[in-house]
């Protein structure tokens, strides 16, 4: 058996497929003989010593993670600020960690928790604690560095892409005499990635999605309304995927709430109202829009195949990387071929992922600002590949797993999060 326990947590926004990674990693380090602990409610939970004991849980339960949506043991928003700024909380993880001898530490999530993870490698190794800490990559925004894309976009992408082409043909049917503009608003605060996989939906201008509107171009309201106008009158009916990000010429977000999540973000209100009224308000058309919020991200029943197998790889490697000794190092995708596509898993450093967001590339958008262009496309189709369905119970409904969640024994004082 190898020195120490290995810690898993989760950070931010589930994905579809996050608790694919947490099977891999809590099969490949039983594998090894490495015991697992997990952090209960992500950072929160290592802060609090609420230690979720994996040994407790049956090969089975974590065997059915796999298609589980969610976030099995408990995400948080909770961001750790520098080291000068949180030192105290930092060295309290280190208490932690060494109370529980914890020697690898993966913390699975997106950009913040990539610059947590590799801030804990630099604690630990001022503290003298020997310790190897690993991001593992996770984010349905699809705006990590280095990494080809990441686990849970491919899923949220293939869910956009069927759900705009299924309303599609709903608004289509109803248009002679009802709706004619439909306003489908999904997530994306800086990065298009999201958007842009709906218009997989439509292979010409003429089917849904008709608008793409992305947060890397700026909102020109003449310009789409004008858009919105032809298109009825062409096609009779308008499909508009709107990114929440969208921003005006002052940079200003047009779905601006006014208030901050845990992370500092602007929290954004809903953008598709307020587009669907000003179609209402210029144009008379009648109008229809959605917001599928969490529903995009936890879809579980309809997850990319591909997808899976990204997260299932990462999971592994990112074990498997800890257990060599990279220490701030994240597992990521490679894409080494479109056609047939193919890729491999590649190491790289913390610091290179970590505070640096990959923004939709230029190319990658038409033209006119509206929609996706064949490059895009070669990127994107890819990810949405295949089903990888979970098991359905007799009622109709799939088989979730839910685990027993056992807690070690706290070891230490009880600790109160002041700023959470």
């Amino acid at each position: 058996m190898r020195q120490g326990k290995l810690l898993y947590a989760q950070s931010g926004g589930v994905t579809a497929v996050i608790n694919a990674t947490a099977a891999a990693v809590i099969e490949t380090a039983r594998a090894a003989g490495v015991p697992v602990l997990a952090g209960r409610n992500g950072i929160i939970g290592v802060l609090r010593e609420e230690l979720i004991d994996t040994r407790k849980e049956s090969a089975a339960a974590i065997a059915a993670l796999r298609h589980t949506p969610g976030g099995a043991f408990g995400s948080c928003r909770f961001k750790l600020k520098s080291l000068e700024q949180s030192r105290a909380q930092y060295e309290r993880l280190i208490e932690v960690l060494r109370a529980h001898d914890i020697r690898y530490f993966l913390y699975n999530g997106g950009n913040d928790s990539a610059d947590t993870s590799h801030k804990v490698s630099q604690i630990a190794q001022a503290l003298g604690y020997p310790l190897t800490c690993i991001g593992v990559p996770k984010t349905v925004d699809n705006d990590l560095a280095v990494t080809d894309c990441c686990p849970g976009f491919g899923s949220v992408a293939k869910y956009t892409a069927l759900s705009i082409l299924e309303a599609g043909y709903d608004v289509e049917s109803m248009a002679e005499s009802s709706t004619k503009v439909f306003i489908m608003e999904v997530m994306g605060r800086h990065a298009g990635w999201i958007a842009a996989a709906a218009g997989l939906a439509g292979k010409s201008a003429d089917e849904p999605p008709h608008l793409i509107l992305f947060p890397e171009v700026t909102f020109n309201e003449e310009a789409f309304l004008a858009k919105v106008k032809a298109t009825v009158e062409k096609v009779g009916y308008c499909t508009v995927i709107a990114s929440e990000g969208l921003k005006n010429a002052a940079g200003e977000f047009l779905a601006e709430a006014g208030t901050r999540d845990a992370f500092g973000h602007s929290q954004l209100g809903g953008l598709a109202p307020v587009l669907a009224q000003l179609v209402k308000s210029k144009l008379g058309y009648k109008y229809h829009w959605a917001l599928p919020d969490y529903l995009q991200r936890s879809a579980r029943h309809i997850a990319s195949q591909t997808d899976f197998e990204h997260a299932t790889a990462v999971g592994k490697a990112a074990v498997e990387m800890a257990l060599a000794g990279k220490n701030a190092t994240m597992p990521v995708i490679k894409r080494t071929s479109d056609a047939p596509y193919r890729w491999k898993i590649e190491a790289a450093p913390l610091a290179k992922v970590a505070n640096h967001e990959k923004k939709l590339p230029k190319n990658y958008i038409r033209k006119d600002g509206y929609g996706i262009t064949e490059a895009a496309r070669k990127y994107l189709e890819p990810l949405i590949r295949g089903e990888a369905y979970p098991p359905y119970a007799k009622d109709g409904l799939p088989k979730y797993a839910r685990l027993k969640k056992v807690l070690v024994a706290k070891k230490l004082p009880e600790y109160v999060i002041a700023d959470k």
